[in-house]
């Protein structure tokens, strides 16, 4: 099973993830909301803080995917995305979304109160 670990508090981040798990096949995944439980992140060695900053998602042979590359497992699962999948895999294609998506993924982090909050909880 993908294990997704993604930000419930974010309002477009949930209608995105919503909209997954309205298509996707049964057994395939396991959505972790990690505002509400951050366990089995932070198994992954991975902060809270950097959880909400960047979608995070564990294949099914444990390996961890961030932000692009966690988005091409997703949409590798899902029938209408799985074209979306192969194409931005593609080197020149995931290289220039990797950037478009760190910028986004960073100014998305600064304007969120609760992503705010959990720099300073990281650092108790």
């Amino acid at each position: 099973m993908i294990t997704v670990f993604y930000d419930g508090k974010c309002s477009m981040c949930s209608r995105e993830i919503n909209h997954y798990r309205n298509i996707a096949p049964t057994g395939i995944f396991i959505w972790q909301d990690i505002t509400q439980s951050s366990a089995d992140l932070a198994l992954e060695g991975v902060a809270l803080s950097e959880g909400l900053r960047r979608l995070h998602a564990k294949d099914a042979d444990g390996q961890l995917k961030v932000g692009v590359d966690a988005f091409i497992l997703i949409w590798k699962q899902l029938k209408r995305w799985r074209i979306l999948g192969f194409l931005v895999a593609l080197p020149i294609i995931r290289q220039v979304a990797k950037v478009v998506y760190g910028l986004f993924a960073d100014w998305r982090f600064k304007r969120l109160e609760h992503c705010q909050l959990s720099l300073e909880k990281d650092t108790l």
